[in-house]
């Protein structure tokens, strides 16, 4: 099993370096690129704001555009209003494909593999909707953002005459007939639940700008709070087998995509902060919970009383699905601080009997094997040569 997890955490620490990967887009309120990780979340949110139709397996769409950037880890972001050798893309991102995928078990390789050429091809109801997402959400980043370049307008229009979001006519016309409209300066049919799922949607772009004291495991900067839900989710997907009986992984990814939005209200408070008691006190529990009412009341019903319920589930923590979600919320921190020479331990003065008392039982409640193997990479961190603790 050790052999098992490291090759697991591997996979998951170079997956890290997705948040260093910048984008054409912008954020909505344009004041830096967006990165492939924080957007790959953002579709994943997408997937599951705006659903999936009877037949089609909702989980496999969120699952896919969790993975789907990955290789721009090795080979960059191809904007589409810039010419490309398409052949030469696809055979350098099929390679980086097999080379990520590769640092996991042999399993897993082979599935996510099988599951990120399932999305290239394009060819099952799941692909063809999560393109449909990874297609639709730049358009709406540029219409419902502040600070989009005015030449990005330009390539939202080409791209809705022309382009690969043409097929939207057909394939969804009320949200293409919205989309044109907004971009001439109309203000579009009332279509009040598409209307209030894309303004919780922007809404969400937010969650971008949220920093955590957590760094990217390369220590270079802080991580945002919207790239961690992306992370989080993964360690969902890829840890999956090492949760307790009972769990059911893909509501955990859907706690996980959805549990810190309210930090768009509350900010992060770090558990190993001076400040760290106010991390689950009623003070804070009661903020929240107020951001959680503003932010799920975007929504329209039933969706906003579904989604809040997995949120409340998550803060809980009762069932075996939150319980799961939390110890991944726990160990990925502790994974960056070990990547990245100590990290927040060292800023704030970490003690090893602080980290088992606010993270291990936490983690070991949920996921007894994960906190086994990285307690060992911890107290090496803590206890040099190796000494018993």
């Amino acid at each position: 099993m050790s052999d098992r997890l490291a090759a697991q955490f591997a996979f998951l620490n170079a997956a890290d370096a997705l948040k260093a990967v910048d984008r054409a887009n912008v954020l909505m309120d344009g004041t830096r690129p967006e990165n492939v990780a924080e957007h790959s979340w953002h579709l994943a949110l997408w997937a599951l704001v705006m659903g999936a139709p009877a037949g089609v397996d909702l989980s496999r769409v969120i699952a896919m555009l969790l993975l789907h950037d990955l290789p721009e880890i090795h080979c960059g972001d191809h904007p589409i209003h810039l010419s490309h050798d398409a052949k030469a893309v696809a055979e350098a991102e099929e390679a980086a494909a097999q080379r990520l995928f590769g640092l996991l078990p042999a399993d897993q390789d082979a599935a996510l593999l099988a599951l990120w050429r399932e999305f290239e091809a394009a060819r099952t109801p799941e692909a063809r909707l999560a393109k449909r997402y990874d297609h639709a959400q730049p358009i709406f980043q540029v219409l419902m953002g502040a600070g989009a370049p005015a030449d990005h307008r330009v390539v939202v229009a080409d791209n809705l005459a022309t382009g690969r979001a043409a097929r939207f006519r057909s394939e969804w016309p009320e949200l293409h007939a919205l989309a044109s409209d907004w971009l001439a300066g109309l203000p579009g049919d009332d279509l009040a639940d598409l209307r209030s799922k894309l303004a919780f949607l922007a809404e969400a772009d937010r969650l971008k700008s949220v920093y955590r004291a957590t760094t990217l495991v390369d220590g270079s900067r802080r991580e945002n709070s919207g790239e961690h839900s992306w992370h989080l989710a993964l360690y969902a997907l890829v840890l999956a087998d090492q949760a307790v009986p009972g769990v059911d992984v893909n509501r955990v990814i859907r706690m996980l995509l959805l549990h810190d939005l309210v930090e768009i209200d509350v900010g992060d408070v770090p558990i190993h902060s001076a400040n760290g008691a106010a991390h689950g006190s009623a003070q804070t529990q009661a903020a929240e919970a107020a951001a959680a009412d503003r932010l799920f009341g975007l929504l329209p019903n039933p969706l906003r009383a579904d989604l809040r319920a997995l949120w409340d589930e998550f803060e809980a923590a009762e069932t075996p699905d939150a319980v799961f979600g939390k110890s991944l919320d726990r160990v990925q921190p502790v994974m960056a601080n070990l990547m990245s020479g100590g990290g927040t331990w060292i800023t704030y003065a970490v003690t090893y009997e602080q980290l088992v008392s606010r993270v291990g039982v936490k983690v070991a409640k949920g996921a007894p094997g994960v906190w086994e193997w990285v307690n060992l990479q911890a107290a090496g961190f803590f206890q040099p040569e190796g000494l018993d603790i």
